[in-house]
């Protein structure tokens, strides 16, 4: 039977925007060391606030909500999100990779692309332990 401990719902709200902002000011720094090195905003829009901000905002909240569905319905919660987590973030790697035959892409503005869903998980999952914790 899967354990749960409980939780307040403004504390995982709390937890899941903090989660957000930090996860795009990582993300804004990994545009602005991509843009730096050369890639192109414009030919990767996802290097755009109005890109990363948007699917980081979505990505944190789907992520919280499955966290929180597999913390409440699997067995051994640890073990599934430890074997789930780095394969769902090399999984969404693939979403980039379509953006390399875009006119003016570079491979260092698509490797952005992908150290972005890194650093949200990065971010995502310690704060996820805290708010939304499976022991």
């Amino acid at each position: 039977m899967p354990t749960q401990t409980r939780t307040s719902t403004g504390k995982v709200v709390l937890g899941v925007a903090a989660a957000v902002v930090l996860a795009c000011a990582g993300n804004a720094v990994v545009s602005f060391l991509a843009q730096a090195l050369g890639a192109d905003p414009n030919a990767v829009e996802g290097l755009q606030p109005k890109g990363y901000v948007v699917l980081t905002t979505i990505g944190v909240v789907i992520a919280a909500f499955a966290w929180a569905s597999i913390r409440k319905r699997a067995e051994d919660p640890a073990r599934t999100l430890g074997k789930l987590v780095p394969i769902v973030v090399a999984v969404s790697f693939l979403a980039d990779v379509p953006v390399f035959f875009l006119p003016g892409a570079s491979a260092v503005g698509v490797v952005a692309l992908m150290v972005m869903h890194v650093v949200v998980a990065a971010v995502a999952v310690p704060v996820f332990h805290r708010v939304l914790p499976i022991g």
